[in-house]
């Protein structure tokens, strides 16, 4: 009895003999194929194009268009296909042919049910044999794409370190002279520098503090966790933030805010930081400015259709085009050794992850805009 190695296959069993095909028929449904009839190699094609069984029976001499035909068309159209050939004794030339063309195995009439199962057999080997190497491939792509991406994050890695470290070692210098202003206040009981010792101290923690959390950002990315936040009362919290941040220094920081603006879908916590390291660059540039002049920052947050519009602008040093062009580069920083060039560029892959964009207006000595669009739905 015919057994189906293959039985989730569907059949075309295509002959123009109407007793062949129905006792082919019959051992095939009784074995479990799926099995689907044509008469000649145009009903055949026309069949095929239609409904792409796995695999085709044929035989080779038929009226309209003969199995060869068929062969050459459906391997032209689907190469993927299986086609075992019907031939007579007297027809081995053709048989032979039929396998130049990529048949996968012919057997001759009168048709015996081994003979058939045998063929059956090899097809199924090949079409396995196939669907093993299409995941072998697959999963060689993958493994390759995976290998190319620890290349480039080890790569970055590097660069990060690299970066870092020159970061690292300006902020601990900074720690030292506050804490030997702090000493020598205590010891003197000088308030005048045990307030700046500290005030220095409290400083350098800040930025050691939001170095940490931009490397933990980079080095393991979350998925966003999505709240409905109030967009006044979210403006309002990053805003005393800011506030404490310029209290001591040269900087006016006005803010306006739209109180009707409802709701929006973020990821707060996320959000948070990345307005938070816009406004630590635009007081980066305020402090690199001339001392001589009181700076202003002004955060203002309206709405537009059903977006979200962030706005932090500043009248710090300004940026050249050139500069603007590289401002969200990983590692790019316009403030030497006291930069890591990771603030901007995760400020920016923050606001792309809720479906927004940032847009920069600068100039040197002008000051600069940074605008942040977000849907007010989120993504």
């Amino acid at each position: 009895m015919l057994s189906a190695s293959i039985k989730s296959k569907s059949i075309l069993l295509v002959d123009d003999e109407k007793d062949i095909r129905e006792v082919l028929e019959l051992a095939l449904v009784d074995a479990g194929y799926e099995v689907q009839l044509a008469e000649n190699g145009q009903q055949a094609l026309d069949y095929f194009r239609k409904n792409r069984p796995s695999i085709v029976i044929t035989d080779i001499k038929m009226p309209v268009m003969d199995g060869i035909q068929l062969l050459r068309k459906i391997k032209l159209e689907a190469p993927e296909t299986e086609v075992v050939m019907i031939t007579g004794h007297g027809d081995m030339d053709l048989a032979i042919r039929s396998l130049k063309y990529e048949a996968t195995d012919f057997i001759t009439k009168p048709i015996h049910v081994d003979a058939l199962e045998v063929a059956l057999k090899r097809v199924g080997d090949k079409i396995l044999m196939r669907r093993k190497l299409e995941e072998y491939t697959a999963n060689l792509e993958r493994l390759l794409k995976e290998k190319s991406e620890l290349q480039d994050h080890l790569s970055s890695l590097g660069l990060m370190i690299g970066s870092i470290s020159h970061g690292i070692k300006g902020l601990l210098t900074g720690l030292d002279g506050g804490m030997y202003l702090l000493e020598s206040g205590l010891s003197k009981k000088d308030e005048g520098k045990i307030t700046k010792g500290w005030e220095t101290i409290k400083i350098i923690v800040d930025r050691i503090r939001k170095m940490v959390l931009d490397i933990l950002y980079y080095a393991k990315k979350r998925d966003l966790q999505w709240e409905k936040v109030d967009v006044a009362c979210f403006a309002r919290e990053v805003s005393v933030m800011v506030a404490a941040k310029v209290e001591i220094l040269p900087i006016t920081l006005t803010c306006d805010v739209d109180e009707t603006l409802g709701e929006f879908k973020i990821d707060p916590g996320y959000i948070h930081a990345a307005l938070m390291n816009i406004f630590d660059n635009a007081i980066d540039a305020c402090q690199r400015g001339s001392d001589s002049i009181q700076h202003e920052l002004n955060f203002s947050v309206q709405g537009r259709d059903d977006k979200i519009i962030f706005s932090v602008s500043d009248t710090g040093v300004g940026m050249d085009q050139e500069t603007q062009s590289k401002l969200f580069t990983i590692f790019f920083s316009s403030k030497g050794r006291k930069g890591t060039g990771l603030g901007l560029f995760i400020a920016n892959k923050i606001v792309e992850q809720h479906g927004g964009c940032i847009d920069v207006r600068s100039k040197p000595g002008k000051g600069s805009c940074f605008t942040i669009t977000i849907p007010k739905q989120g993504s």
